[in-house]
C-alpha cells in the first residue's frame, strides 16, 4: 500500500492511499504522522489501522503534484522534532572517501584504521545484531529538522555561500518515536539529498 498527504482546495490536510487501484481519502486521517502515531499507540498495523477506517472519496494524485499540493510523505506539528538523519552504512563509497581524507601510515609503512573505517566497520560487522542481542551503536549524520525537508516538486533552495548544488537520489526510511520512546517504521519513500559536494571534499566533516 502506497500512502500520501496532500493539501485539498480547503488546505487541509487529506491523507491518501493506493494499493494497486484508485487513490482514495483515509476517513478520519488528519496526517500520516498522527495515523501512524494512532497505530503505534493501539497496537494496530498501519494497513489495518487504514483498511478499518475506510477510504473515501478518489483523488487525482497527479493533478495534486501539477498544482503543487503533495505534500512531504510525513511532517510535524513542531517542525523542530522532525529529524532528518542518515547514516554511513548506506554511503559505501563516502565512507572510502571520508578515510581517504585522514588515512595515517604507521612506521612500517602498514596502514592503520582511520577513526571513520574503525566506526563503519563496527557498524557492518555489528550493525545487524541476533534476536535479542544489542546491536553496536551506527554511525549517523544529521541533515536538518523539518524545516529543510521539502515537498515533491517545490523549489530547492541553496544559500548564497554554496560552491555548489547536487542532488542524490536515496530510499528514506520514515521512522516515528512512539509515547514509549519505542520506534515504529512507518515504511520508505523516494527521495532527494540535496548537497554541496564541493565544500564535503574539502574537509569530510562537512
Amino acid at each position: 500500500m502506497l500512502i500520501s498527504q496532500i493539501l485539498d482546495d480547503a488546505e487541509t490536510i487529506r491523507v491518501v492511499a493506493r494499493n494497486g487501484g484508485k487513490t482514495r481519502i483515509i476517513n478520519g486521517a488528519r496526517s500520516v504522522y498522527s495515523l501512524a502515531m494512532e497505530a503505534a499507540r493501539t497496537g494496530v498495523g498501519l494497513v489495518a489501522l487504514i483498511e478499518r477506517k475506510g477510504l473515501g472519496e478518489t483523488v487525482d494524485l497527479e493533478a495534486a503534484y501539477k498544482k503543487g499540493r503533495l505534500l512531504s510523505p510525513i511532517n510535524h506539528p513542531d517542525p523542530a522534532h522532525l529529524h532528518l538523519t542518515g547514516t554511513g552504512l548506506t554511503h559505501l563509497g563516502s565512507a572510502a572517501t571520508r578515510d581517504s581524507m585522514h588515512k595515517k601510515l604507521s612506521a612500517d609503512g602498514e596502514e592503520q584504521l582511520t577513526d571513520s573505517m574503525k566506526m563503519f566497520r563496527m557498524g557492518l560487522e555489528g550493525g545487524k545484531p541476533a534476536k535479542g542481542q544489542i546491536g553496536v551503536q551506527p554511525e549517523w549524520f544529521y541533515k536538518g529538522n523539518g524545516t529543510m525537508a521539502v515537498a515533491p516538486g517545490a523549489a530547492l533552495l541553496s544559500p548564497a555561500f554554496a560552491k555548489d548544488a547536487g542532488e542524490e537520489p536515496e530510499v528514506a526510511g520514515i521512522y516515528v518515536i512512539g509515547d514509549d520512546g519505542a520506534p515504529f517504521r512507518v515504511g520508505f519513500t523516494l527521495s532527494n539529498e540535496f548537497s554541496d559536494h564541493v565544500t564535503e571534499r574539502v574537509n569530510y566533516l562537512f
